[in-house]
C-alpha cells in the first residue's frame, strides 16, 4: 500500500481529488491536475477537482494519453490510487478520436474507426434525428444543420467526436496587437497567454479554433482573447455579461490593438451598431423579448455570415436561448473564457 505523507493528492473512488495546498509540491501537482480535472471549489487549505468523462476527452484533444494522466496522479497521490479510477482513466481516454466529423463531397459525415461502434450508433433510436443515412461499415451521413447537436447527442452516451469539419472564413480586418499601448504602458502576452493563443489557433487547422478557456481571475483572459483576434484577423462579435464589461473590452481594444473607434461597434439596449467590424453585445440584449410568446429578436445578430469570430465572455454564464443558438453555429470559430466550471 502507497503512503507519502508529504504529496498533496487524495484520489477517490468517485473521481474527485483532494489538493492539500500546504503541501511543497502542492503547485506542480495542481498545474498537472489541472489538464485533466475540473476545479469544483477551492477554499483556503484543500482544492477539490473531479475527473470527468468530458474533462478527460479534453485533456485526450490536447494531446494526454492516460499514461500521462495516470502518471502525474502516481506522483502526486497520498494513497494507492482507486482500481476503478485507473480503468475508467483508460477507458474514457481511448474513446477519443474513435469518432470524428469530417466533410466529404460537401457532407457532413460521421467516421467511425469501429465498425461495431457505427451500427451500434445506427440501431440507437435517440440518435435518429441526426443521421440522414449509414453510407458504409464506418460512414454514417449527418443532417444539415445537425452538427452540434449530434456532437451533443454522443457525448450523452459517452461518445466523444473530434470535430474536422471545418470552418467558414469571415471577413478580414487588419488587427495589430501594440507593443506600446496608447495608455502608455508596454504590452506584450505573457508566454502562457501565446500559449494559449497558439493551443486554440492550432497553425488555423480544423483541430482548433473553438474551445474554452479556464484561467483564474486576474490571468489576463480578455488579453488572450485579443491576442486569438489578432491572430484570426477576421470580423469578430463579442458577448460580455453586461454593459460595463463590453465597454472595458472595448477601452482594451483601442488601447491595445490597432483598431479605431470606426471599427469598433456596440449591440446594447442603447446603441445598435451591428454594421462595424468589431461589434460588442450584452447577454442581456440577446436574450430580450417583449412578452414569453415573442421570439428572441436579436439572436439573429449570430447569423451574420461575416463573424469569423465569435468570442463569450464569463461563457459558464451564458443564458439558454444563446446556450441553443449556439449550438447552430459549428462553422464559427469560437472562444469561451471563464474563470470557474462550465455548463
Amino acid at each position: 500500500m502507497v503512503y507519502n505523507p508529504e504529496n498533496p493528492m487524495v484520489i477517490q473512488s468517485d473521481r474527485s481529488v483532494f489538493l492539500e495546498t500546504d503541501k511543497p509540491n502542492y503547485e506542480l501537482a495542481r498545474d498537472g491536475l489541472a489538464q485533466f480535472a475540473e476545479l469544483i471549489k477551492s477554499p483556503e487549505h484543500i482544492h477539490t477537482y473531479r475527473i470527468t468523462p468530458l474533462s478527460l476527452w479534453n485533456a485526450a484533444s490536447a494531446g494526454l494519453v492516460a499514461d500521462d494522466i495516470l502518471r502525474t496522479l502516481e506522483t502526486f497521490t497520498k494513497y494507492d490510487i482507486p482500481q476503478n479510477v485507473i480503468q475508467d482513466v483508460r477507458e474514457y481516454v481511448s474513446r477519443y478520436g474513435q469518432l470524428k466529423l469530417l466533410v466529404q463531397d460537401d457532407r457532413l459525415v460521421l467516421l467511425g474507426k469501429d465498425a461495431m461502434l457505427i451500427k451500434e450508433l445506427v440501431s440507437n433510436r435517440s440518435l435518429d434525428r441526426y443521421f440522414e443515412r449509414q453510407l458504409d461499415n464506418d460512414r454514417i451521413e449527418v443532417k444539415k444543420g445537425m452538427r452540434g447537436r449530434v456532437k451533443q447527442a454522443l457525448i450523452k452516451i459517452g461518445w466523444p467526436v473530434e470535430d474536422l469539419a471545418g470552418y467558414v472564413e469571415g471577413e478580414p480586418i487588419e488587427i495589430h496587437m501594440r507593443d506600446m499601448a496608447i495608455s502608455g504602458r508596454q504590452f506584450r502576452l505573457r508566454q502562457y497567454q501565446r500559449d494559449a493563443v497558439d493551443v486554440f489557433w492550432a497553425a488555423g487547422s480544423a483541430r482548433g479554433g473553438s474551445g474554452v478557456l479556464v484561467l483564474p481571475c486576474g490571468a489576463g483572459k480578455t488579453i488572450i482573447g485579443i491576442g486569438v483576434m489578432d491572430r484570426i484577423s477576421q470580423h469578430t462579435l463579442i458577448l460580455s455579461t453586461n454593459i460595463t464589461a463590453l465597454r472595458q473590452w472595448r477601452d482594451e481594444l483601442l488601447d491595445k490593438t490597432s483598431l479605431t473607434t470606426a471599427e469598433v461597434g456596440e449591440y446594447s439596449g442603447e446603441v445598435k451598431e451591428r454594421e462595424k467590424p468589431i461589434v460588442l453585445t450584452t447577454y442581456q440584449i440577446l436574450t430580450y423579448r417583449k412578452s414569453r410568446d415573442d421570439d428572441f429578436e436579436h439572436l439573429d445578430l449570430f447569423n451574420n455570415g461575416r463573424w469569423g469570430l465569435i468570442i463569450y465572455d464569463e461563457v459558464h454564464l451564458l443564458p439558454a436561448p444563446v446556450f441553443r443558438a449556439v449550438a447552430e453555429i459549428q462553422g464559427k470559430r469560437r472562444l469561451g473564457l471563464t474563470a470557474t466550471l462550465v455548463r
